[in-house]
C-alpha cells in the first residue's frame, strides 16, 4: 500500500511537472508566435481595390475596370439569404465560437486521421474569422506556423471587431472565381443580377466556391458543380436557414449561369469607353482607376451612339462597296470539319448583324454557306454547324477591282465566290436563311456629336471596329481640315470690321513664297471675280480665303485657331488658311460648338462627373456657379441663378452671322447636293472639307442644340477616288445621323442676338435689294454697318496701292470689271 501511495505520489508529481512544463512552453510558444502577429486593427480601415464603375448619361453601366473585380457593399446591403447560404457553407457556428470552432477542429482531426496517406489534402477547420485574418494578413501557406498565428488572430479579432464587421470583411474579400472578388461582383459576374436578385440556388452557388472557385467551374466542370451547390442547399436545410420543401425545389433547378461580359456594355461604345478609361487612367493614376473604386457618369447617350455607328458604318461600307470587290479574307478546305478550320480565322467581335462564314459550294444563282458553331465560355458546342445562302441579289455590288471584268456587275455568283472563301455576310431582312455578301472596308473615319452649349459629348465612334483597330479616329488621328477650316478665317473678319457683304476678288493669284512661287487653285478651277463673304464660304472659294488672309494676316487667324481650339501655335503661312494644318475630328467640332452656341468657349468632354468611393464628387464638368441652389429652405426668395465665368473666344453678333453663311452652305452651296435641309426641314448650318488630292473629306455641321462632324480618309493618307468631297461623302452621313437625332426636336431657328439687323440683299452682290429683284436673302449686319452701295475690293488695288471700287451703274445683279464693263 505504501509503495503505491509513494508510486502515485510519483505519478503526481510527475504529471504535474509535465504540466507545468506544457503550460510554460505552450504559454512560450503562444508569446513567441504573438510577436510576430501582423497589426489585425488594421482592419478597420480596410480598404480593398474595388472596380471604377463608368456608367453613360441614362444611368446604364457603360465600362467596369479592376484588377480585382469587387464591389464592395456594406453587411446591412447582403440579403439574410445570401449570409445564411455562406455560413452553412463554412462555419455553421459562426454566431457561438470566440474565433476557434473545436467542434469543427475534432471533425477535421478525425478526416485527417482517416485519409492519412492517401495524398489527400487535410480537411480544413477554419472558422469564417480564421478566413479572415489568413485572407487579409496572412498567407496561404501550409504549416503548423501559419495555423497557429491564424487562431491567435483570429481570436484577437473576435474580440475587436463585431461578428456584422466580420462578415462584413469576409463577404467582401473573398475570391469566388472568374475574377470575381465579393459577393456583390460575383452575383454580377456569374448571374449577371444584382446580389438582392440571387434565388436560393444561386446563392448556395456562389456560397460553395470559397473551398476552390476551379473545383466548381460552372462549365468544366459543372456536375462537381451542382454537387456541392446541393450540398450546400442541405447543409442550410440541415441547420434549419432553409425549409425541406425549398431545399428539395432549388436542388432540382438547373445551374443556370449568364456570365457578364467584360468589354464595354452599350453596343457601339467601345471607342468611347476607351477614351473615359485613357482620361481617368493620366488624370487619377492607374491605381485609383483599377483599385479605387470611381464612379463615373459620362456624357454618352446609348441611343444617339448607336445610330452614330450605324451612320458612320453604312457610309464608310457603301463608299467601300462602290470600288468593288477585293475578294475573300482567307481560302479553307471544306472537305472534313471545316467547322473547326473556320474557328481558326479570327472574325472580327464588333460588326453584329455580319457574321463569318466559309463558301461550301457555288452555282449560278447561289453559294452555300457555313457558320462556326455556336459554343458557350467553357468551348462547348451548343449550336449545331449553321448552313445559309448567299443569292444573286447579295453580290450584285461586288463588281472585280482587278482583272478583265474589272468594273462589270456580276450576273453569276461563280464570277464573285468560290468554295472555301471566308468572307463576312449580312441577313437579308425578310429572307430567312438568304445573306448579302460584306466585306471589311478600307476606307475609314469617325464621327463626333456635341452639345453647343456644353461640349458635352453625346456620341463618339473612332472607326469601323474596335476589335480590328483601337486607333481612335476622332481624337488620335491629326488630318488636314481642309475647307472645314475656312469658317474661323471668315469669322475672324467678320470679328474685325468685315461684313457678309464684303467683297474679295476671286482670281487667279501668285505668291512668292522665298522658295518659289505658290499659285492656290479653287476645286473647279474656275474664278468667279469679285465676291461677296458669304458667296466665298458657301462656294468654298480657296483664292477667295487667302487673299482674305492675307488682308486680316495670318497671325490674327491663328490666334483665333487658338482661342477656340483648334491648333496650339498655327504656323502663319499662307496655306493654313486653307486648312492644310493636321488637327482632330473633336477639336473642329469643339470650335462649330462654338459658332453654334454664340461665341463662349467649351471644353469637349465625355465625362460629367467622377465620385469617388466614398461618394465624394472629385471631378465635375460643368463649372457654372448656381447661386441660391444651396438655400436650407423656400421662404419666396429669387430663384436659383447659373452664373456662367466661361471666356467669349468670338462675338455673338460674329458667331450668328457665319451661322447664317454656313446656312448657306448646307441650302445652295457646297453641301447643297446631300439635300440636307430638304430631308431633315430643320434649320441646319455646316461646311464641307476637302483636302489636296482628295485625301480626306470632312462635313461639320449643327442645329442648334447639336454639333456634328464627320471625317473619311484611309488611316495611311492617300486619294479616296475622284470627285471625293466632303459633300459627297461625309455630309450623307451627317444627314443619316440627323434623322434620328433631330426626329422628335422642333423646328426651331438659330437664335439671332440682340442688335443684329437682317436686311434683304441680293444673294449674288451683297448689296440691297431692289422691289421685285430675284435671288434675295436676309443678311444679317452689326450695328453700324450695312450693305455697301459700292465696293472696296479686298485683293484688287489702284495705281496708288488703294483698295479699287467696282460699281453696277446699270443696276444689273453683277459686279463689272472698273473701267470696262467685261463680266469677270
Amino acid at each position: 500500500m505504501r509503495l503505491l501511495l509513494r508510486f502515485m505520489g510519483w505519478v503526481f508529481a510527475g504529471g504535474t511537472i509535465i504540466f507545468l512544463v506544457g503550460v510554460t512552453a505552450t504559454a512560450g510558444l503562444l508569446w513567441h508566435f504573438s510577436k510576430e502577429l501582423p497589426d489585425y486593427s488594421q482592419l478597420q480601415d480596410y480598404e480593398p481595390a474595388v472596380m471604377t464603375r463608368v456608367h453613360a448619361s441614362d444611368g446604364s453601366l457603360l465600362a467596369e475596370y479592376a484588377r480585382e473585380r469587387r464591389l464592395y457593399i456594406p453587411i446591412q446591403a447582403v440579403p439574410k439569404l445570401v449570409i445564411n447560404a455562406f455560413i452553412a457553407a463554412e462555419d455553421k457556428n459562426f454566431y457561438e465560437h470566440g474565433g476557434i470552432d473545436f467542434s469543427g477542429i475534432a471533425r477535421a482531426l478525425l478526416a485527417y486521421v482517416q485519409n492519412y496517406g492517401s495524398g489527400r489534402r487535410p480537411q480544413g477547420a477554419s472558422t469564417i474569422t480564421q478566413q479572415v485574418a489568413k485572407n487579409f494578413l496572412l498567407t496561404n501557406e501550409l504549416s503548423w506556423t501559419r495555423k497557429i498565428k491564424e487562431a491567435l488572430l483570429a481570436m484577437k479579432i473576435e474580440t475587436t471587431f463585431s461578428k456584422e464587421k466580420i462578415l462584413e470583411l469576409y463577404l467582401n474579400e473573398i475570391y469566388l472565381g472568374i475574377g470575381a472578388y465579393g459577393v456583390a461582383a460575383a452575383s454580377l459576374l456569374y448571374f449577371d443580377k444584382s446580389v438582392h436578385e440571387l434565388t436560393v440556388p444561386e446563392a448556395a452557388y456562389l456560397a460553395a466556391l470559397p473551398k476552390g472557385p476551379n473545383n466548381y467551374h460552372p462549365f468544366r466542370r459543372r456536375d462537381d458543380a451542382i454537387a456541392r451547390r446541393n450540398y450546400v442547399i442541405d447543409r442550410m436545410v440541415e441547420d434549419r436557414l432553409l425549409t425541406a420543401a425549398l431545399g428539395e425545389q432549388a436542388k432540382k433547378d438547373p445551374l443556370k449561369v449568364t456570365q457578364r461580359p467584360t468589354g464595354a456594355h452599350i453596343f457601339a461604345a467601345e471607342y468611347f469607353a476607351e477614351e473615359v478609361r485613357r482620361y481617368v487612367n493620366d488624370n487619377y493614376t492607374e491605381k485609383k482607376l483599377y483599385e479605387g473604386g470611381l464612379s463615373v457618369r459620362t456624357t454618352l447617350d446609348p441611343k444617339l451612339q448607336v445610330q452614330a455607328r450605324k451612320s458612320l458604318i453604312d457610309g464608310l461600307v457603301k463608299f467601300d462597296e462602290n470600288q468593288g470587290y477585293r475578294g475573300a479574307i482567307t481560302k479553307i478546305e471544306t472537305i472534313g470539319d471545316w467547322g473547326a478550320k473556320l474557328a481558326e480565322v479570327k472574325a472580327l467581335s464588333d460588326i453584329a448583324p455580319w457574321r463569318q462564314a466559309v463558301v461550301l459550294d457555288v452555282a449560278d444563282q447561289s453559294a452555300r454557306i457555313g457558320f462556326q458553331p455556336g459554343r458557350d465560355p467553357s468551348g462547348t458546342v451548343v449550336r449545331d454547324r449553321e448552313i445559309g445562302n448567299v443569292t444573286l441579289e447579295g453580290v450584285k455590288w461586288a463588281k472585280a477591282v482587278f482583272g478583265p471584268t474589272k468594273g462589270r456587275v456580276p450576273t453569276k455568283v461563280s464570277q464573285v465566290l468560290e468554295a472555301g472563301d471566308v468572307v463576312y455576310v449580312d441577313p437579308i431582312a425578310g429572307k430567312d436563311g438568304q445573306f448579302r455578301l460584306r466585306q471589311v472596308p478600307e476606307i475609314s473615319g469617325a464621327i463626333v456629336a456635341m452639345e453647343p452649349l456644353t461640349g458635352r459629348v453625346l456620341a463618339m465612334v473612332g472607326g469601323f471596329s474596335y476589335d480590328q483597330s483601337q486607333f481612335n479616329r476622332a481624337t488620335q488621328a491629326l488630318r488636314q481640315p481642309g475647307s472645314s477650316f475656312k469658317p474661323l478665317v471668315y469669322a475672324a473678319a467678320l470679328d474685325n470690321g468685315y461684313t457678309p457683304s464684303t467683297v474679295v476678288m476671286d482670281a487667279p493669284l501668285e505668291i512668292d513664297t522665298g522658295s518659289g512661287v505658290w499659285k492656290p487653285e479653287n476645286y473647279e478651277g474656275k474664278f468667279y471675280g469679285p465676291s461677296t463673304l458669304r458667296f466665298g464660304i458657301e462656294r468654298s472659294r480657296n483664292v477667295m480665303t487667302v487673299r482674305l488672309a492675307q488682308d486680316i494676316g495670318m497671325p490674327m487667324i491663328g490666334e483665333y485657331a487658338k482661342r477656340m481650339g483648334i491648333y496650339d501655335n498655327l504656323p502663319p503661312y499662307l496655306s493654313f488658311a486653307l486648312g492644310a494644318g493636321e488637327t482632330t475630328l473633336m477639336r473642329m467640332v469643339g470650335a462649330y460648338a462654338m459658332f453654334d452656341n454664340g461665341g463662349k468657349k467649351v471644353q469637349p468632354s465625355l465625362i460629367d462627373r467622377i465620385q469617388d468611393r466614398y461618394g465624394r464628387t472629385v471631378y465635375k464638368h460643368d463649372q457654372r456657379d448656381c447661386r441660391g441652389c444651396n438655400a436650407p429652405k423656400w421662404d419666396n426668395q429669387p430663384e436659383p441663378t447659373l452664373v456662367d465665368r466661361r471666356e467669349r473666344v468670338l462675338d455673338p453678333m460674329t458667331a450668328y452671322q457665319i451661322t447664317s453663311m454656313m446656312e448657306g452652305v448646307v441650302q445652295r452651296g457646297t453641301a447643297a447636293g446631300a439635300a440636307i435641309s430638304k430631308d431633315l426641314g430643320k434649320p441646319i448650318a455646316g461646311k464641307t472639307g476637302t483636302t489636296n488630292d482628295e485625301k480626306d473629306v470632312w462635313f461639320i455641321g449643327y442645329s442648334p442644340d447639336l454639333v456634328v462632324g464627320v471625317f473619311m480618309g484611309y488611316d495611311k493618307p492617300r486619294h479616296i477616288a475622284d470627285r471625293a468631297t466632303g459633300g459627297a461623302l461625309a455630309a450623307p452621313i451627317f444627314k443619316d445621323f440627323m434623322k434620328v437625332a433631330l426626329a422628335d426636336k422642333p423646328a426651331v431657328p438659330f437664335r439671332v442676338p440682340a442688335g443684329i439687323k437682317l436686311i434683304r440683299v441680293s444673294s449674288r452682290t451683297g448689296m440691297r435689294s431692289a422691289a421685285g429683284e430675284g435671288g434675295v436673302i436676309l443678311e444679317a449686319f452689326k450695328p453700324g454697318t450695312a450693305p455697301p452701295d459700292n465696293y472696296s475690293i479686298v485683293g484688287v488695288n489702284d495705281a496708288e496701292g488703294r483698295p479699287l471700287v467696282a460699281t453696277t451703274p446699270d443696276g444689273a445683279d453683277r459686279m463689272t470689271r472698273p473701267g470696262t464693263g467685261g463680266l469677270w
